[in-house]
């Protein structure tokens, strides 16, 4: 799952973001407002860990604005303000929930947990294709019951492949979406073809049934049926 946290206060940041991949989250950092709108407008999240008090743009300006352009990621607010009135402004600018500092990591977690159980309406968290079975909130795989041990880039391909699939996913889809390099200044086509390669080892070697296949010249697609 992808977690945007956009806080101001270095050493803040630098804890929750070392907790937060402890926990197997991919967690991309923002210091300020601006650039924390940036990413969260061009890049897909799961959830948004925001600051009221950030630098030139604020909090709740970065909030409204989010919900006025269509934005419905889960947003949980981490913030030193307390005062009442101040958690019924995050809330009424479309915050899902609000979280006051200090905080302790275990609490962060749980609202966590409870905010992605929610979840998008567009994002599910249980995937499936055939007996392959993905849980987008543990990170965690399996196959005919069997877990299946990837690494973080390799749950990440995964899951791109099994929310797209039937689809044919190009080697450019994957160096933006997955790797997240929009201009490939230097390819990524080998460093794609390994890790497919790793993966479809790990997905279909033992079973009858192969799921991921490889168009030639095209790309690569996750199914049952053959190409």
């Amino acid at each position: 799952m992808k977690i945007l946290l956009v806080e101001d206060e270095v050493k803040v940041a630098r804890a929750v973001e070392e907790g937060l991949r402890a926990e197997h989250y991919d967690v991309t950092v923002s210091h300020t407002g601006e650039d924390g709108y940036f990413l969260a407008t061009t890049q897909r999240f799961d959830l948004f860990l925001l600051d009221l008090m950030l630098p030139g743009r604020g909090g709740v300006e970065v909030l409204r604005a989010l919900r006025q352009a269509g934005n419905q990621t889960p947003v949980l607010i981490l913030t030193a303000r307390d005062a009442v009135e101040d958690r019924v402004l995050g809330l009424d600018c479309g915050a899902d929930d609000y979280l006051v500092k200090p905080f302790a990591l275990v609490e962060l977690l749980a609202r966590i947990r409870a905010l992605l159980r929610r979840g998008r309406p567009d994002q599910a968290l249980r995937l499936k294709i055939a007996d392959l079975e993905v849980d987008c909130l543990t990170r965690s795989v399996s196959r005919a019951g069997q877990e299946i041990q990837l690494t973080a880039r390799e749950y990440e391909l995964l899951e791109y492949l099994v929310r797209h699939q039937g689809q044919i996913v190009s080697r450019n889809m994957l160096a933006q979406d997955v790797w997240r390099i929009g201009e490939r200044a230097t390819p990524l086509d080998n460093v794609i073809d390994v890790h497919i390669a790793r993966l479809r080892r790990k997905l279909d070697d033992g079973f009858q049934v192969k799921l991921l296949k490889t168009v030639r010249g095209v790309g690569f697609v996750l199914q049952e049926e053959e190409v």
